[in-house]
This record gives structure tokens, C-alpha cells and sequence, in this order.
């Protein structure tokens, strides 16, 4: 059973669509009694960081979520929010991967980045069983996550950045699955079935 961490900004509907194609038993929370009977934990993306740190810690998550034992799956904001810190409203974070995350730059970078990247694979992570190197997976975010020993898979927008990352069970993607096409259907399938 998979428990749906609804932190009021996620785009949960697109995730449980997701989850619906593929099968798999799911249900939506917010409190650590509810959460705490799920065999993984996915944490949606859209959002900003502030807001994300915030709603958890209002719903009592926030001291929970680094002691959980099982498979974590955070997507863009639920990815980012697992380093240290966020240039977001300067947010301090989950800390459960070493990093601070960071606004794009430059004159000609393209805020938000926004749509299809191929992805690099560093390594191997069950997330990306079955993935081809180099294919593209669909993005929306203004801030990027560093590539620190923890990132498994890299992508570029004038910079190098993380796309994925993985420490013990806590696993992170800046893509959204719920709308990368096949390959985050596999990604998500992977993470449901092998993590």
C-alpha cells in the first residue's frame, strides 16, 4: 500500500492517475498516524519549498519523515526538499541529502525549465531498471539540486544538475513521472516493484 503525502500544493491527482494505470493500492494523507501504515511514501511535486517545509511541519511530518524506514519517493519539490537547503524563500530543508539547492542563472537561461530533457543515468539506482540511457523526461521547475554522491541520474540546462538522487531509501526525482510517457510510467513501476 502506498500512501500519498498530501502537503496541500502537490499535484496528487496526476500521481494517483498515475497509480491507477499501474495498478497499484494507494490512498491519500497528511498525518503521521494515517501515513504511517503505507509500505512507501510518494511526496508529489509542484509547489514552492517554504510552503512544502511549512505544511509539513504544521501536519507534525516534518520530525517524522527522516526517521521512516520505508521507500520514500519525492518528485520535483518533494525531490528538493530532501537536501539541506533551499535559495527558496531561504528555506531550510529535510537535510537528508547533503546540498543547497538553487535558482537557475544567467541572461539567456530559460526560467522555469520547462519540458522534455534526456537524462544521464550515474550508476545504479532500481529506479531506472529498464531505462535507456538518455531518455528524455519531462521538467518543470525554476531550482535545481546540486549533483552531490547521492545523484543518480543528471540532466542539463546550462548547468549540470541532479535529476535524480538516492540515499538508502529515499529516493528523489525532479522529473515528473506522472507526465514523462513511458519511461516515468517505468520509473514509477520500478520504484513501486523494486525499491
Amino acid at each position: 500500500m502506498i500512501g500519498i503525502i498530501e502537503h496541500g500544493a502537490g499535484n496528487v491527482r496526476s500521481v494517483c492517475n498515475a497509480l491507477e494505470r499501474l495498478g497499484a493500492d494507494f490512498f491519500i494523507a497528511s498525518s503521521v498516524d494515517e501515513l504511517e501504515r503505507a509500505h512507501k511514501l510518494i511526496l508529489p511535486g509542484v509547489g514552492e519549498a517554504r510552503s512544502a517545509m511549512d505544511s509539513l511541519a504544521r501536519s507534525g511530518l516534518l520530525e517524522w519523515l527522516p526517521t521512516i524506514k520505508a521507500p520514500f519517493l519525492g518528485i520535483c519539490i518533494g525531490m528538493q526538499i530532501l537536501f539541506d537547503r533551499s535559495d527558496e524563500r531561504e528555506t531550510t530543508c529535510l537535510g537528508l541529502v547533503p546540498g543547497r539547492v538553487r535558482r537557475f542563472q544567467g541572461e539567456h537561461v530559460k526560467i522555469p525549465h520547462m519540458g522534455w530533457n534526456r537524462v544521464a543515468i550515474r550508476g545504479h539506482s532500481p529506479l531506472f531498471q529498464g531505462i535507456a540511457e538518455g531518455e528524455y523526461f519531462y521538467f518543470v521547475h525554476s531550482f535545481h539540486a546540486p549533483i552531490v554522491r547521492h545523484t543518480v541520474a543528471v540532466t542539463c540546462h546550462e548547468v549540470d544538475f541532479s535529476a535524480a538522487v538516492q540515499r538508502d531509501n529515499y529516493f528523489g526525482v525532479q522529473f515528473h513521472v506522472e507526465k514523462s510517457g513511458n519511461a516515468g510510467t517505468q520509473v514509477l513501476k520500478n520504484f513501486i516493484e523494486l525499491c
